[in-house]
């Protein structure tokens, strides 16, 4: 009896991330859930301009790439032309949180039927570790070398109570990968927020707090610890809009 194995949804290649980058668990997890909702053959994905460049080569779906931070843009004009398809972005922070965050905004206000997966990791990781709108005030990365000066730089951009604070989106939570326990909650938000679009709600984001020992300078191990230290203190995990869940609370 099999009790574990690869998805259908994903292809059966090695991964080019970096040892200890959870880029690979998130991925697992999208893949599963198109499985477990029996959508692959029918889902379109969106690959951003970072990490996850290629994800194209990962994904056993249609996919198409983006310019930087344009996925939630593509995404409305694929999910709009064919609206029988699911449609889904799989973007990092300096993606979404930076060049794309007009593209992600305006999605979300208009609840655009189409389903985002947020990676963020505080840093530019394809680059090279440079200080992304994610980095946490005092982070120090390449181009922020004695640590984020808010005064400077300002403080670091909370997407998922940003998007809160509009009418539009339908599902916003923000998870994380860094322990068992997380990876089967982040696992249940992830298929929740495919549902939702199968179901027509809206638009849904999760955000996932993710890992980047390279260019933090850690261990795959210390990153993980990382992510509990520095990360969830600054990123509170939790539902921060469900519109359907208060609906139901308010019959």
């Amino acid at each position: 009896m099999v009790v574990f194995d690869r998805p259908k949804s994903l292809i059966d290649v090695p991964f080019h991330y970096c040892p200890g980058c959870t880029h690979g668990i998130v991925h697992r997890l999208v893949a599963e859930a198109m499985d477990e909702l029996g959508i692959e053959g029918k889902t379109i994905g969106i690959a951003p301009v970072g990490c996850a460049v290629m994800a194209y080569d990962y994904f056993n779906c249609d996919m198409i790439e983006a310019a930087h931070g344009r996925a939630p843009a593509v995404a409305t004009g694929v999910k709009r032309a064919n609206p029988e398809n699911i449609v889904f972005t799989y973007q990092g922070d300096g993606d979404l949180a930076s060049i794309g965050t007009a593209e992600t905004v305006h999605a979300a206000a208009r609840n655009e039927n189409i389903t985002v997966i947020f990676i963020n990791n505080a840093i530019y990781g394809m680059t090279g570790g440079q200080m992304a709108p994610t980095s946490l005030p005092g982070q120090v990365t390449q181009t922020s070398p004695y640590g984020r000066d808010v005064k400077l730089c300002g403080y670091p951009v909370k997407v998922c109570e940003m998007l809160s604070e509009l009418e539009g989106p339908e599902y916003l939570e923000r998870v994380t990968v860094n322990s068992v326990k997380a990876v089967n909650n982040a696992k249940k938000a992830i298929k929740k927020a495919f549902q939702n679009q199968i179901d027509g709600k809206g638009f849904s984001l999760i955000e996932v707090l993710s890992s980047c020992p390279t260019n933090w300078g850690m261990t795959p191990q210390e990153a993980l610890k990382w992510i509990d230290e520095k990360m969830i203190p600054y990123y509170p995990l939790g539902v921060y809009k469900d519109r359907s869940a208060k609906k139901e609370e308010e019959k």
